[in-house]
């Protein structure tokens, strides 16, 4: 495995080996759920690059970015365990260089949810993964559904702009207690990450209700926030029944609803969601 930091390094790396690519973007601090994503990328692909860059540009005022966790020599060590051929770790300076002034935004698809609690977020998502398939140029990218939006906003991306790029989501990993696996999960305390179950708790509490017979989104909400408003510290951003395409609100629930929630606990954004058909 290599480590490449330079643009034009990886855009000369991706020439040589153009079609033969699959990709998996991510900020880094990689944990199982990331390796699962490159496990299945080996599969689909001759090589296999992943990225690891904390992109700046979906960061909004007094989030996280500096205190982001980074560790690029774990990094590798999960990466070369999962199959990676070459991590492409680029500085925000060879990312964005001095003048730049170019962003790509979706619309509509992105005015929900997280796009509504983050503004601008989902322009630096979709740039900075714009830019990725433009230098790294993969046959398939593989993304987590544990952020369901965002794998949906790249999919209406690449439809629109019509990327000649498959990209495949990659079912949630989970800790053996529920939580999903997050590189903010380390920024918990002990106290928070017991108080942070409530997200699964929740999700599994509508699911229950659901396979129970209830159909009105209403009081599946109210099952749901239920196990979230129960603990002390966790406050809900958001917990909605979406459709899964559209993103649009329901009234009525079905098996292919989503069921998306972000909630902070403490100082941590944690976002979760399932399909409530789905087991």
């Amino acid at each position: 495995m290599i480590v490449i930091h330079s643009v034009a390094q990886m855009q000369q790396y991706a020439r040589d080996k153009r079609g033969e690519i699959a990709l998996v973007p991510t900020m880094g601090y990689l944990h199982e759920g990331h390796a699962s994503l490159m496990v299945e990328a080996r599969k689909r692909a001759k090589y296999v690059v992943a990225s690891i860059f904390v992109n700046p540009t979906q960061f909004g005022v007094n989030e996280d970015l500096d205190s982001y966790p980074r560790d690029l020599e774990h990094d590798k060590e999960i990466a070369e365990k999962a199959g990676v051929d070459v991590i492409f770790a680029p500085t925000a300076a060879d990312m964005y260089p001095e003048g730049y002034q170019s962003y790509l935004n979706v619309e509509e698809i992105t005015a929900h949810l997280c796009g509504a609690s983050r503004p601008g977020h989902f322009r630096g998502v979709t740039t900075v993964v714009a830019k990725l398939f433009n230098i790294v140029a993969p046959k398939v990218a593989l993304f987590g559904k544990k952020d369901f939006q965002q794998l949906a906003v790249i999919r209406r991306m690449v439809r629109d702009f019509n990327f000649d790029i498959e990209i495949v989501g990659m079912p949630i990993v989970r800790e053996a207690d529920g939580l999903a696996m997050s590189s903010r999960n380390t920024k918990l305390s002990p106290v928070e990450r017991e108080q942070a179950l409530c997200l699964s708790r929740s999700i599994a509490a509508a699911k229950a209700a659901f396979k129970g017979g209830e159909r009105s989104v209403a009081a599946l909400q109210k099952v749901a926030a239920a196990m979230i408003e129960g603990e002390k510290s966790p406050q809900i951003d958001y917990l909605e029944f979406r459709d899964q395409d559209s993103l649009l609100p329901l009234e009525k629930a079905d098996e292919r609803t989503l069921l998306a929630l972000a909630v902070r606990v403490g100082s941590v954004r944690l976002i979760d969601n399932s399909i409530l058909g789905e087991d």
